[in-house]
């Protein structure tokens, strides 16, 4: 990667940073994405913010002269490789996963099936359609189940079911959000994200909240969601989590940025949760959190990851003929 003391914001060129969407993540994505936006402009770099709309996006990107192209895109349709595809056909470097490591990232079900078949742990779990035998369900996970929308993030569609009868409701409310329903094993223990940057796992932040998961509410609005960084493991604890982080990270084949949310049982064991390609960029977000640990605040972290997409590796990972204009 060049050096950041060889990178003047002049090197970038013209900036697009895409923000909003129509995924159920837009609001949150338009937030995230004037962070980024002021972030870069703080550090002189000459950076636009486009509201992506569906029939708009592509005229916007082709016929304006971008360098390069910053995501903040949430959810499907920004985050599921579909973006990275079209940028992939115009040349333009971009921050973040390729377009099939991005598709897989988002579909959860595709996400733990890789998992399970590199023998990383997640929980147990099954499929749900309007004939699944409910009764079945419950038996073989147990109580409480997680019900959750295979290609949602930010805890969209979830619900945690104590009893059978409510596994339907939960259900019905899931599949809402298209793409398939997933049943996961419950696992009471703690939480915990690890934010990768470049091919490192920052500090561990471990999350509590007294809402009954850490859900949509309680990652972007409220005040009694507590964030431990350091998280109280130890050293080793900690450093076992981090790799199992990276590891889910390059099994999917996930670059640039993200983040790998981990839960650990009352035994401590860990149990893989998820893996976030375009993680949130707000007041409340965990990697710009993660960041700071180590000393790296807020501006000058979405310069560094800006700053991968002038990597000679990730571009011609991603598109093999992108090069600066």
């Amino acid at each position: 990667m060049h050096q950041q003391k060889l990178v003047t914001p002049e090197t970038f060129g013209k900036v697009a940073v895409l923000m909003g969407g129509w995924s159920a993540e837009r609001e949150i994505s338009l937030k995230s994405g004037k962070a980024v936006l002021s972030a870069l402009q703080n550090r002189g770099v000459d950076a636009l913010g486009i509201d992506v709309q569906r029939e708009t996006v592509i005229a916007e990107l082709s016929k304006a002269k971008f360098d390069r192209v910053f995501i903040v895109l949430h959810g499907p349709g920004g985050e599921d490789g579909v973006i990275q595809g079209f940028l992939e056909v115009l040349n333009l470097p971009y921050t973040g996963s390729g377009v099939m490591a991005s598709a897989l990232a988002m579909d959860k079900l595709r996400t733990k099936q890789l998992l399970e078949a590199a023998s990383l742990p997640t929980p147990r779990y099954l499929t749900l359609d309007q004939d699944t035998d409910l009764e079945y369900v419950c038996a073989d996970l147990g109580m409480p189940i997680m019900v959750k929308p295979a290609l949602e993030g930010s805890s969209i569609g979830m619900s945690k079911v104590t009893e059978e009868a409510q596994l339907k409701q939960a259900y019905e409310l899931a599949a809402q959000f298209g793409g398939e329903v997933i049943a996961e094993q419950w696992i009471s223990g703690k939480e915990y994200t690890a934010a990768i940057l470049g091919d490192k796992a920052l500090p561990l932040i471990r999350l509590e909240t007294p809402h009954t998961f850490y859900d949509y509410d309680a990652k972007y609005f409220a005040n009694d969601t507590q964030y431990h960084c350091p998280c109280g493991l130890t050293h080793e604890q900690e450093a076992q989590l981090q790799r199992l982080a990276l590891s889910a990270f390059k099994v999917l084949g996930a670059e640039g940025w993200g983040r790998v949310d981990i839960l650990t049982d009352q035994n401590d064991r860990p149990y893989i949760i998820e893996l976030n390609t375009v993680p949130g960029m707000t007041d409340h977000s965990l990697v710009p959190m993660a960041a700071r640990a180590t000393g790296i605040e807020f501006d000058e972290l979405v310069y560094r990851i800006l700053m991968q997409t002038l990597d000679d590796k990730q571009t011609t990972t991603k598109t093999e003929s992108a090069r600066v204009s």
